[in-house]
């Protein structure tokens, strides 16, 4: 295999405190070394073995790709009009998921393919490596089976979300019945992890409880969409069923906060007892004019955090991760090191990515993601700038300079 060397590194963020200093392991003057699909050798650039091939960073900065573990790019239709309404005042109940629904169960499945990687190609731009994305704008056994089939052609993890919403008219029993018996048999051999959407109208902590209970029963992961509109049971049943995330969290209290943090208490870099990751949506919040999620306080307990884009038609149109960065140092508080961890290791964890191998919706063997370090998956991205404090400090600016994805130049 061909190796590839990236030095004159100004500042190398590897997510391995072994490798270098501070949060994210930060080598000064670094080089990496590429081989095949995966990370060779990471250090000084002083001390970097030859290689085949060369790429001068010029002093630049380079960290892992974006990990996006919450996404919702399986769709068609447009919001713009619910936005509209939103930004002159009214405010958001989960209603417009419906118009959404209606779209995509109307398109053809190449239509939702060409959406969806228009989307990844946008995000690849974007120095994002790694994709989640979710099914949920189908909600019938037919439209939830083909939306998990068209999001494995091309995401990295592909997520259930049947418990997005009721559908308009259904009985909300004989719709849970459905959930958590036909439509998951049908979707299992095609989805990693099963979501619900444990919110005032969409599914109350009962039937969050059963479709997490569904999905264990199962053999599938599982994640929460919870506390987003209001303070309720998300975050305390995703850690009580030992969820991968909870997501959203804008209302929390002392106690989920606690309970978040103390799910990693015996957790030592994917050993012993596994916690659940607090995934905090800083473009979703502001869109829906919410209240921001409390990231730093969630920091400070010392919950694991991931950020991700949300994106999806109605409340959170874009995967800028960039964008979700700088909002979540600018507005939520945490320090740019805290926020790039968050948006690479931190959505690893997520997704259950960041050790050992995995595999991916295709059947291939994967390498861990998040970080860049010996035997990594060869997921990198170079800034137009000398630091990753840039990525807040010149916040909105396209910094991204150039993207490795799996050994392979993806922009």
């Amino acid at each position: 295999m061909n190796t590839l060397l990236i030095d004159n590194i100004g500042e190398l963020t590897t997510n391995d405190e072994t490798l270098g200093e501070g949060i994210g392991g930060r080598i000064a003057d670094a080089a990496v070394v590429v081989e095949g699909d995966r990370v060779a050798w990471v250090g000084r650039a002083a001390d970097a073995p030859a290689a085949d091939d060369r790429f001068d960073a010029d002093g630049r900065a380079v960290l892992p790709g974006w990990v996006d573990s919450h996404t919702h790019m399986v769709f068609a239709g447009d919001r713009t009009a619910e936005f509209g309404a939103r930004m002159a005042g009214e405010s958001y109940a989960a209603g417009g998921i419906t118009v959404t629904v209606n779209a995509t169960r109307e398109a053809s499945d190449v239509q939702l393919s060409a959406n969806l990687e228009r989307l990844i190609a946008e995000g690849r731009r974007g120095g994002t490596t790694t994709f989640e994305t979710k099914t949920g704008y189908g909600l019938t056994v037919e439209d939830e089976l083909r939306s998990a089939r068209v999001a494995g052609l091309a995401a990295d993890a592909v997520t259930f979300l049947g418990a997005h919403l009721v559908p308009s008219g259904a009985d909300p029993a004989e719709y849970l019945d459905l959930v958590t018996g036909p439509m998951l048999d049908a979707v299992a051999p095609f989805v990693s992890a099963v979501d619900v959407f444990c919110e005032t109208g969409a599914f109350d902590g009962e039937a969050s409880a059963r479709v997490l209970e569904a999905a264990a029963a199962k053999g599938l992961a599982t994640r929460v969409h919870g506390n987003q509109l209001g303070h309720g049971p998300g975050a305390q049943l995703a850690v009580e069923h030992g969820s991968l995330s909870v997501d959203h969290l804008a209302f929390l209290t002392d106690e989920d906060v606690e309970a978040l943090a103390s799910s990693w208490t015996d957790w030592n870099d994917g050993a012993g007892k596994r916690g659940t990751v607090a995934t905090v949506l800083p473009a979703c919040d502001l869109s829906t004019r919410m209240p921001l999620a409390p990231a730093k306080r969630l920091a400070e307990a010392g919950a694991i955090l991931a950020i991700a884009s949300n994106c999806n038609p109605g409340t959170s149109y874009t995967n800028s991760m960039n964008f979700c960065v700088a909002t979540a140092v600018l507005q939520m508080g945490l320090t740019v090191q805290q926020a790039v961890r968050a948006a690479t290791l931190g959505g690893a964890i997520a997704l259950g990515m960041h050790a050992d191998e995995w595999v991916d919706p295709r059947g291939a063997v994967q390498p861990r993601v998040g970080s860049i370090a010996p035997g990594a998956r060869a997921d990198l991205q170079v800034l137009e700038a000398p630091s990753v404090t840039h990525l807040a400090y010149r916040p909105g600016m396209p910094l991204t300079a150039a993207v490795w994805r799996a050994g392979g130049r993806a922009f």
